[in-house]
């Protein structure tokens, strides 16, 4: 039985990669595509995950969310997605629009009036999560699971102490953590052992054609370039490790800890505090990804990316 999902994305090269995966995956039913401020502004991440969409061929419906922070200014990641967020791809002008309803909207009609409890998986800041949470105090029975990539143990990327999409908005990661709801953290910890080569990235299909396998490789290899920068062993897939654990947990390796987010330090804002000491004496919220079986995550993800050759 597939698995009814939404996903929340801030597209963004790796969300690119990851909407790729999710929509081929006969594990998932993408039930709707919601848009956030983050890797660019709201209105660029809308309009990318919209051509995504219609550039794929696929029906699935898509909104838009929140245009800023809950509580702070927005700080996007241009310098690592570029100005529209698709580094150097300009995709077609969609042939579909976006649904009128608003993300937070989305998420209570789908769930609690559905009556049909949705896995969430966030790929950027998680502003219209807690938008979400705020407006609707039920939604979190409605809500299986979230699976988020965000944060980490103990280092950061946008701060020596905070991951990105956790630093963007770290009031609205602090309201998901403490909401209880059912959350894995896909942080750096994990991701970091999600990279690709080269030669993995070529292997991934023919993409002389203008087509996923085409759109994927572009975003790949363009983030391969960005890590090369830092000494990574090749492209971290940040945003594909979430969709690769949603659709086959065994993937990772994962430790019960509470998690809470840093809100008002001066170096360490949007810190995920893990407590892995348990010293807190609280009961543990979220899985915490702590290890990805890298051989199996890049046969997921060939395996996904070829399906789009046909």
């Amino acid at each position: 039985m597939k698995i009814p999902v939404i996903i929340d994305c801030d597209p963004g090269t790796d969300d690119t990669i990851a909407l790729i995966m999710a929509l081929a995956s006969d594990k998932l039913d993408v039930k709707a595509i919601t848009t956030v401020a983050g890797n660019q502004t709201a209105e660029k991440t809308a309009v990318n995950g919209l051509k995504i969409v219609s550039f794929l061929d696929k029906s699935v419906p898509v909104a838009r969310g929140a245009e800023k922070p809950i509580m702070r200014p927005l700080v996007t990641a241009g310098h690592v997605h570029g100005e529209s967020g698709m580094a150097h791809v300009e995709l077609p002008e969609a042939k579909i629009e976006y649904l009128s309803t608003k993300a937070w909207d989305l998420f209570y009609e789908m769930s609690i009036k559905n009556d049909e409890k949705i896995h969430l998986i966030t790929l950027g800041p998680l502003s219209n999560v807690a938008i979400a949470l705020m407006k609707y105090p039920t939604l979190k029975n409605g809500i299986s699971r979230i699976t988020m990539m965000g944060g980490s143990i103990g280092y950061g990327n946008d701060t020596p102490a905070a991951e990105y999409n956790i630093f963007a908005d770290p009031e609205a990661a602090k309201i998901v953590f403490e909401s209880g709801i059912p959350i894995t953290m896909v942080g750096l910890d994990c991701t970091h052992k999600a990279w690709l080569t080269k030669n993995e990235i070529e292997s991934m299909g023919d993409s002389s054609k203008q087509n996923g396998v085409w759109l994927a490789k572009e975003m790949m290899q363009h983030i391969h370039e960005f890590a090369s920068r830092f000494n990574f062993e090749g492209a971290i897939m940040h945003d594909p490790s979430a969709i690769a654990a949603a659709i086959d947990p065994t993937l990772i390796q994962t430790e019960d800890y509470f998690v809470t987010v840093e809100t008002k330090g001066d170096y360490t804002t949007g810190k995920t505090v893990v407590d892995t000491m348990r010293v807190t004496g609280k009961k543990p919220n979220t899985q915490v990804a702590t290890e990805m079986d890298r051989e199996r995550f890049v046969d997921l993800l060939r395996g996904l990316i070829k399906s789009y050759e046909i």
